[in-house]
């Protein structure tokens, strides 16, 4: 067997498509466009080239985006003072606050101080709880871009075994919310698991995120499965390599996405659909 790679590029582009038809035809009727505020604190040289994409992908769609950058030496204080008078600015429907902070920042009270309707990372103790009660509105940005991913290969949800790796609070547990709304039987594995390999070997879909280059083998995975790799770090080569040994594994999976090249793209383009989606809401 050899899998079919998952184009998390192609896939995003065409959503960007019918993200940039829907913005011109705001912009046709004499609309104002949809604003994004992107707020950055000091000189994190990869939160800067991350901004810079999402920025682009903005300018693509025709979303107005407005970057706010902070030096290192900003108080907590000073970042609370911008985010309250965004919210208040009519003009900004989503607000995206770049992590990591520097240490001296307190994240969870500076993301919860965004207002729910503009949280377009979908971070926001509301808006969880809302993807928790199976009513989302706001919902976090990889997660749900891998929903759309596995949509694309017509995963039959509501008949699998689907094992996320990871339980962080902006990947694997609104991932695993996810696929329990989608109707799959979900099971989280994490750092205190015991036999992880064997709960691998029984999922039809894997969701990796725990940012360990080729931790997950080849045939730990069962045949025929479907794998997203979210996980991604750069190697002392300079590779860009996933959480996923992506040789081994595609000779036993079926579909499975590429690192680079799988969920990122799908992360900036739900970055995206969530701006307009805020821009709807407050309209």
């Amino acid at each position: 067997m050899v899998s079919i790679i998952i184009d998390g590029k192609k896939i995003a582009a065409a959503l960007r498509k019918e993200l940039s038809d829907e913005v011109s035809a705001i912009k046709v009727l004499g609309g104002r466009l949809p604003g994004l505020a992107v707020i950055i604190v000091g000189d994190n040289a990869a939160s800067e080239v991350y901004v810079k994409h999402k920025q682009a992908a903005c300018a693509e769609v025709g979303i107005q985006s407005h970057k706010f950058s902070l030096p290192s030496s900003a108080l907590q204080e000073d970042l609370l003072r911008l985010i309250a008078q965004l919210n208040q600015d009519a003009h900004i429907d989503g607000i995206l606050l770049q992590l990591p902070l520097p240490a001296h920042f307190i994240v969870d009270e500076l993301l919860e101080a965004i207002s729910p309707h503009k949280d377009v990372d979908g971070f926001h103790p509301y808006n969880i709880g809302r993807l928790a009660q199976r009513r989302p509105v706001m919902r976090p940005c990889t997660p749900w871009g891998v929903m759309r991913l596995l949509k694309h290969v017509q995963c039959d949800f509501k008949n699998s075994d689907a094992v996320v790796v990871g339980s962080s609070n902006i990947v694997g547990r609104p991932m695993a919310l996810e696929l329990l709304l989608a109707g799959a039987t979900v099971t989280i594995c994490h750092s205190n698991t015991r036999d992880l390999i064997k709960h691998l070997q029984a999922a039809d879909i894997v969701v990796s995120a725990v940012g360990k280059p080729e931790f997950i083998k080849g045939e730990w995975l069962k045949e025929g499965s479907t794998v997203i790799d979210v996980g991604i770090t750069r190697l002392e080569s300079g590779r860009l390599a996933g959480d996923i040994e992506f040789e081994s594994a595609q000779k036993r999976v079926k579909w499975i996405t590429p690192v680079p090249g799988g969920v990122g793209p799908m992360t900036v383009a739900m970055l995206l659909q969530n701006t307009l989606l805020a821009y709807q809401l407050q309209k």
